[in-house]
């Protein structure tokens, strides 16, 4: 009994570390973007300096500091939602060495985060492109706050799905109370992957937000944040995620009676 609470303060502060660790860096690396400021488009909105290079920057090393910096970043967004089914896989695996145990964890944590990366891979593609598109388009560029409302809306609506609320049940509920895992390092992995993939699946349309309202906002950040962790807590979850969802229609159609000058 001893041993096991040991295990669970040892696990928990582990985690709560690494949480401040990544918090306080993403802090930090948001902090030293603002300080560059952002490029003025027409339509009067800014672009994010993360889909630029800084000067004397290679295109390679442009996607590699964004990908350590997203990698990071996620860490730091999906940690309190993570922590719970870390935890839940513990348990299924049962007893088991207490260093073992803890690789284990490690390996499925890091197949989580693996699938975040090559997700991040694809965001930087598609933010590098879009910007380039904007920048030589004017007339697309003006567009850009109507597209930013609409994807905002239709992040809101994904909130009702049929596919939101299996997603969701999956990262509640993983690997299933009662169940059993053996403790070798590839199931480990392959339960981390996944999480990973029910994660972005369920996740989609808050980092969908993220990334049009600025993927180096804290507030924006925090904000999705607390609504992952809060849907994937929440003894309602499902009934979370619908409210978080009528509330995110609601911020898109202002948004787009903003960018047309109804509001």
């Amino acid at each position: 009994m001893a041993s096991e609470r040991a295990s669970q303060q040892a696990f928990f502060g582990v985690s709560a570390l690494l949480f401040a660790a990544t918090a306080t860096l993403t802090t930090v690396w948001c902090a030293s973007m603002s300080v560059m400021g952002e490029m003025r488009m027409p339509g009067d909105w800014t672009m994010s300096m993360a889909w630029m290079r800084m000067p004397g920057q290679t295109w390679p090393g442009a996607a590699a500091s964004f990908l350590g910096m997203w990698v990071v970043m996620m860490v730091a967004m999906m940690l309190p939602s993570l922590v719970p089914m870390l935890w839940r896989y513990r348990q299924a695996v049962g007893r088991t060495g207490e260093t073992r145990l803890g690789r284990l964890t490690a390996l499925v944590g890091a197949g989580y985060f693996v699938v975040w990366t090559v997700f991040g891979m694809a965001v930087f593609l598609l933010g590098v492109a879009l910007a380039a598109v904007e920048m030589q388009q004017p007339a697309l560029a003006r567009a850009v706050l109507i597209a930013i409302g609409v994807v905002v809306l239709i992040a809101g609506a994904l909130q009702f799905t049929a596919w939101k609320a299996h997603h969701l049940a999956c990262c509640r509920e993983a690997p299933g109370r009662g169940r059993t895992l053996p403790g070798d390092a590839g199931t480990a992995w392959q339960h981390g992957l996944r999480l990973g993939l029910h994660c972005i699946h369920c996740c989609f349309g808050l980092m969908a937000i993220l990334l049009v309202i600025g993927v180096m906002d804290l507030r924006a950040m925090a904000v999705v944040t607390a609504a992952i962790t809060v849907e994937r807590l929440a003894p309602a979850g499902e009934r979370v995620a619908r409210a978080i969802g009528a509330v995110v229609v609601g911020g898109g159609l202002f948004l787009i009676a903003r960018a047309a000058g109804l509001g």
